[in-house]
């Protein structure tokens, strides 16, 4: 079930009934109790929504359904994404298991949900083979670098010469996602264009993790302060796979970068669409 916040649902009752792009969003697996549930988050959602606008659908976790052969015998992927024009990976409070990137074992406590490793990993490289679109963000944007050969950070705030990244648990919700430092962005690259040229910009942060060594596939569109890769994308102008650290969905309206990111995402959906799937 897709849950819109309450003012915007007249707004989405109108906009379903035109041609918009489909967009999956993977869901994290968590548990109550003994019983795992599919869940997104409900600012993604909106994001996705009302930032393209598109039509947002969730995508259930390795596990429930992804991999069961289709009766036609394609692949598993094939049933989910010959459906959707694009695809849209959010942040969680989970981490990638580190042994799919060839890392040490996660220190004791460490939260993860391989059923949407097995997922999402799977999904985004079937998404590059199609030219399909792709956004993700904060364990989206870390899941991306992994699917294409990169590796991570497992704790940024250990690694000398980085800074602490992590938000403070303890404050109010609106402060942790408040802008928290400077992006530089790469000359020439896409955000600066859509920012008119702009050099910086202001990103929140909440993360522990952080991409180390780049997948060859990716450039750099944006870096923290202290050199820490904030934004990514794939080194193909006629693909838009795009991934940043921070988050854009969080109050995107006010954001021009924000609207600029979802925008784009959905135009590339659209175009998508309109040539009929993978190129």
């Amino acid at each position: 079930m897709i849950t819109i916040r309450q003012q915007e649902q007249p707004e989405l009752r109108n906009i379903m009934t035109t041609s918009l792009p489909l967009i999956g969003i993977q869901a994290d697996v968590i548990r109550q109790g003994e019983a795992p549930f599919h869940a997104v988050g409900e600012k993604y959602i909106n994001a996705v929504a009302h930032g393209g606008p598109a039509l947002p659908v969730l995508l259930p976790g390795r596990g429930a359904g992804l991999e069961l052969a289709p009766l036609d015998g394609s692949h598993p992927l094939d049933a989910w994404l010959d459906r959707l024009d694009g695809l849209f990976l959010p942040g969680s409070p989970s981490n990638i298991e580190p042994h799919h990137y060839q890392g040490s074992p996660s220190l004791p406590g460490t939260q993860h949900d391989p059923q949407r490793d097995a997922s999402s990993l799977a999904l985004i490289r079937a998404a590059r083979q199609r030219g399909m679109p792709v956004l993700a963000v904060c364990r989206g944007f870390q899941e991306l670098n992994v699917a294409l050969g990169g590796t991570l950070h497992q704790r940024v705030h250990e690694v000398s010469g980085y800074q602490d990244h992590r938000e403070d648990k303890d404050a109010p919700r609106a402060q942790q996602y408040r802008p928290a430092h400077s992006i530089h962005l790469s000359q020439g690259g896409w955000f600066s264009q859509w920012l008119d040229g702009a050099e910086q910009w202001q990103v929140n942060s909440l993360h522990a993790q952080g991409i180390d060594r780049l997948a060859d596939d990716l450039i750099v569109e944006a870096r923290a302060h202290d050199g820490l890769i904030e934004a990514v994308r794939l080194n193909d102008a006629n693909q838009f796979m795009v991934g940043v650290q921070w988050h854009p969905e969080w109050q995107w309206q006010d954001d021009a970068l924000s609207r600029a990111l979802f925008a784009r995402f959905a135009e590339a959906a659209r175009a998508y669409r309109a040539r009929g799937g993978p190129t």
